[in-house]
């Protein structure tokens, strides 16, 4: 053909898919469409009839039906025989008899005698002592040191004990630490500053890594550590800081002063003084302290009238603040004056003195 002439096997293959399509799809139109197409239009044409008919159901009963009388009933009833079979039906066997239950006896009248039974006390069973725990493998007799400040710096403390062996170690609350092993009756460890920086008990155990060897607990008790009692109530200053004096109350009725360095109820040192603060050190632990100044301070004793009115002297003394009392000596005629001493203090010449608050 000279459709094919020229033309590859794929080409001629596309070309006779195409066509044998196309033939299916005309067939397909004409099944589903090709009545329509050949007919005309029905026309619709309506016929009416004179007369119409009744529809009548062959075979239809046209009378009424009659019921059977109550005797043919009866003896519908009476003459039907009962089919039954004791075998088809089936029930669960209650395993005992259902009218056989237990009646309680009737109440027994206390009035009369050996009509009601001697009543039988319940015996109460004695609870078994616990099974008491056994001892543990190692003995823990103390710790040493047992009492210790919060803040301090690390110590080394030492076990005392019986049934140490050499992969022992000591646990602080549960922390291990390094265990030096001395012999089978002592360890020691060293315990770091901040194990103990909270006040409180603190809980010490020896046992093995392997949890085989234990002992029971001892312990160590961190204390606060001493403050400072007394209240800084104020200072005197002078222009070159040398020679200032801190005043504090507290232990005497009175106001008593401090210089640098001096020791203040036996443990503290006065190693700062400024007008807000001072800064004492335990001369014992080390531990640097703040007391701040305390405002509107006013000694015990102070007050209006005579009596109120004792150690403050009615003079202004320059450099001394006035709500420091002094003492002052009550006259003896027995004794006579002592003159005033004039020489001049060398560290108020300096510079005018002035007070901070």
């Amino acid at each position: 053909m000279k459709l094919f002439e020229g033309k590859t096997t794929t080409e001629r293959n596309k070309i006779i898919a195409a066509a044998v399509l196309g033939v299916i799809s005309l067939v397909a139109l004409f099944l589903a469409f090709g009545p329509s197409f050949s007919s005309k239009t029905p026309t619709v044409t309506v016929k009416t009839s004179p007369t119409p008919r009744n529809a009548t159901t062959s075979g239809s009963n046209t009378g009424d039906r009659v019921l059977p009388t109550a005797d043919e009933q009866s003896f519908v009833y009476e003459t039907t025989p009962v089919d039954y079979r004791p075998g088809s039906a089936y029930a669960p066997d209650a395993g005992r008899n259902i009218f056989a239950f237990y009646e309680p006896p009737p109440p027994c009248d206390p009035r009369k005698p050996g009509d009601c039974p001697t009543p039988v006390p319940t015996q109460i069973k004695t609870p078994m002592p616990p099974t008491p725990m056994p001892p543990p493998p190692i003995l823990l007799r103390a710790a040493i040191p047992q009492n210790v400040y919060a803040g301090q710096a690390a110590f080394k403390m030492q076990v005392d004990g019986t049934g140490f062996t050499a992969d022992s170690k000591i646990y602080f609350n549960q922390a291990e630490l390094p265990t030096t092993f001395v012999n089978d009756q002592r360890l020691s460890a060293d315990v770091t500053a901040n194990m103990i920086a909270q006040e409180g008990q603190k809980f010490i155990e020896v046992r093995t890594p392997d949890g085989r060897l234990y002992s029971n607990q001892a312990f160590l008790m961190v204390n606060p550590p001493p403050k400072p009692t007394m209240q800084y109530i104020g200072m005197i200053a002078r222009a070159r800081g040398n020679n200032d004096t801190a005043y504090f109350i507290g232990g005497s009725p009175t106001p008593f002063g401090a210089r640098l360095n001096d020791v203040v109820g036996g443990q503290f040192r006065l190693i700062d003084i400024s007008a807000s603060e001072v800064v004492f050190e335990d001369v014992n632990l080390g531990f640097k302290h703040r007391v701040p100044i305390t405002k509107n301070a006013v000694a015990s004793g102070a007050g209006p009238g005579p009596a109120g009115s004792q150690g403050f002297p009615t003079t202004r003394i320059p450099g001394i603040p006035d709500n420091i009392p002094r003492y002052i000596p009550p006259p003896n005629a027995n004794r006579p004056q002592r003159p005033t001493d004039k020489k001049e203090d060398v560290d108020d010449k300096d510079d005018p003195p002035s007070y901070q608050k």
